[in-house]
């Protein structure tokens, strides 16, 4: 594995990551008054897209990150919509 590939894992592990205190938080309190629907929206779509040129462009560490944070954002996204 190159140097730059194992740079990108260390990024996509640190982005995806800090998703998941806010993704607990929210399936827990089911509190979403103070997330943003429609930066959520905006975010998961572009969440969707980078995962989609990361397949594309056979970027193992933009397709893993957007797949695992495409997950937690939906996850948020989707109690945002539920409990507004």
């Amino acid at each position: 594995m190159s140097l730059i590939v194992i740079i990108g894992l260390a990024a996509a592990c640190c982005t995806t990551l800090s998703f998941i205190p806010q993704a607990i938080q929210t399936i827990r309190t089911r509190n979403t008054k103070d997330i943003s629907l429609g930066m959520y929206v905006l975010f998961t779509t572009g969440t969707l897209l980078w995962l989609i040129y990361g397949i594309f462009s056979h970027s193992l560490p933009v397709a893993l990150a957007n797949a695992v944070t495409l997950v937690f954002a939906g996850i948020i996204l989707i109690y945002k919509i539920k409990y507004h």
